[in-house]
């Protein structure tokens, strides 16, 4: 079983980020310092993702969303939510009303 460490603390990760954008190798820092080479370019593309940068080319299972982006998509999924719930409450007490009323409306929109 593969033992297990306390995550690195934020500030070493940005320190790692600031090394590699400033031109150093991951496997460089990999090498004088204990995370993978794999683990700092992660941190680098969460930094990049994070910070709004574009510049490299996202992996395909990765859309790269920004922090703007990913704010964005949870507003609009909420809001989304929100007008699913309302349209359906209208569908219910629009037939509510035809009952009492005894007006069913047509199944058809008549075109």
């Amino acid at each position: 079983m593969p033992k297990s460490r306390p995550p690195y603390p934020t500030e070493f990760r940005r320190q790692m980020v600031e090394l590699v954008r400033a031109g150093r190798d991951p496997n460089d820092l990999a090498r004088e310092f204990e995370p993978s080479a794999q683990a700092i370019r992660n941190w680098v593309a969460e930094a990049d993702r994070s910070e709004g940068r574009r510049d490299a080319k996202p992996p395909p299972a990765d859309p790269g969303l920004t922090a703007v982006e990913r704010d964005e998509l949870v507003r609009l999924r909420r809001e989304n939510r929100q007008l699913k719930l309302e349209r359906d409450i209208l569908s219910r007490a629009t037939a509510w009303f035809a009952r009492e009323t005894g007006v069913l409306p047509s199944g058809s929109s008549g075109s």
